[in-house]
């Protein structure tokens, strides 16, 4: 709320958030007048009161921004839609403008937490990356918990993240927010909005190797990644450039896959029901699973090998996604029911097929009323 200096002698206003169409929301304002100077301060004192009292809204936050990531146009983003909105909503910020790959990883390991009530990063999926893993290394290395031990529960973090999607795809954004749009994300961050996300390790021969909360692909969608690297400078066009390649390439792998069946987990990947803030689904299989994990830890089940089954043959792509995946492209993502924090993961096992078959497969991801074939389970890979 601000003092505005109008024709009328006392008056204030009150900037909102407005709702839009397709989850997009708007921030608006609203001027009130008052003849009584005395009754105009009773209504700011009050207001201002119950702003104090919403204690969860961030007031100090570390923004990181990647300059280079899709159109190179993060930090003119940042700028011109995201500082004023923080600004109105006296968020004090320290902002980062990163230099170099990883930099706010590595950074995230000598900053002062304490100092924060969240932080953001300005970018793609790669810049969420980053923070995510130089938050969850930072805790875990001031908790002295070894990332390389598969088996050792990791430490909760307690820090949020907020998204301002400025990258190529930001699958990371839609999926949770609904929508790739600046504004609308500083507004969720203003609000102190919270959204909890799945995060799965990827360890080899007990060496940790990276995180994931989106997709984790072995085969099609990791060669077409990996050959999207070599061609940063295409910008967002090079998903495309690379995608074709693979497609023409129709290379298939052979290999062993090991999963865990998740029979504790409420929900299905054919029941329809897309993943929003405070999912019931997502509540009740979190208890599921500390009750799971409870039982593990004192020693009460009796053979944890008997419930992995195995999967072998000749696969086009193995993908296991914590979350829907959902972009502007593929609305629906890999996975439309995939829970943000159920606990599981989807797993979709494409084998070796025909061009075409494998076309068709990529071609349901861009609708919204073909069906894939889904299980619904959280896995361990072994290629």
């Amino acid at each position: 709320m601000q003092w505005k200096h109008m024709c009328k002698p006392h008056a204030f206003t009150v900037h909102y958030v407005q709702r839009m169409k397709k989850h997009r929301w708007r921030c608006k304002a609203v001027t009130f007048w008052c003849s009584d100077e005395v009754l105009c301060c009773h209504w700011l004192q009050a207001l201002n009161d119950l702003l104090e009292q919403q204690t969860w809204r961030p007031k100090h936050l570390l923004v990181y921004i990647n300059p280079y990531g899709g159109k190179k146009k993060g930090k003119q983003i940042y700028e011109n839609k995201v500082a004023p909105l923080f600004s109105l909503a006296s968020i004090s910020t320290e902002v980062i403008v990163t230099e170099y790959a990883n930099h706010a990883r590595d950074n995230l390991y000598e900053v002062n937490l304490e100092k924060y009530d969240g932080i953001v990063c300005v970018g793609g999926d790669g810049m969420f990356s980053e923070v995510l893993h130089g938050l969850i290394g930072r805790v875990q290395k001031d908790a002295d918990v070894d990332q390389n031990n598969p088996k050792v529960p990791l430490s909760r973090c307690n820090m949020r993240i907020g998204i301002i999607p400025a990258g190529s795809t930001d699958c990371v954004c839609f999926a949770t927010v609904g929508i790739n749009d600046p504004v609308t994300s500083a507004l969720h961050i203003i609000l102190g909005d919270c959204q909890p996300l799945d995060v799965s390790s990827v360890h080899h021969k007990n060496m940790f190797l990276k995180y994931s909360v989106s997709l984790l692909g072995y085969g099609f969608y990791g060669d077409v990644l990996k050959g999207s690297e070599k061609n940063r400078w295409l910008g967002p066009a090079r998903y495309d450039f690379s995608g074709f390649k693979t497609f023409l390439s129709h290379r298939y792998y052979e290999g062993t896959v090991c999963f865990q069946p998740a029979k504790w987990a409420v929900g299905s990947p054919r029941d329809k029901v897309c993943c929003t803030f405070g999912c019931y689904i997502c509540r009740q299989s979190s208890k599921q699973l500390e009750e799971q994990q409870r039982v593990k830890t004192n020693g009460l089940e009796s053979n944890e090998k008997e419930n992995w089954t195995v999967v072998k043959g000749k696969f086009m792509a193995i993908n296991a996604a914590n979350m829907s995946c959902a972009c502007p492209r593929s609305p629906r993502g890999l996975s439309p029911a995939a829970h943000l924090a159920d606990g599981t993961a989807d797993l979709i096992l494409v084998r070796k097929c025909s061009r075409l078959d494998f076309l068709r497969h990529l071609i349901r991801h861009t609708t919204s009323n073909n069906d894939q074939v889904f299980i619904h389970y959280p896995v361990k890979l072994e290629m």
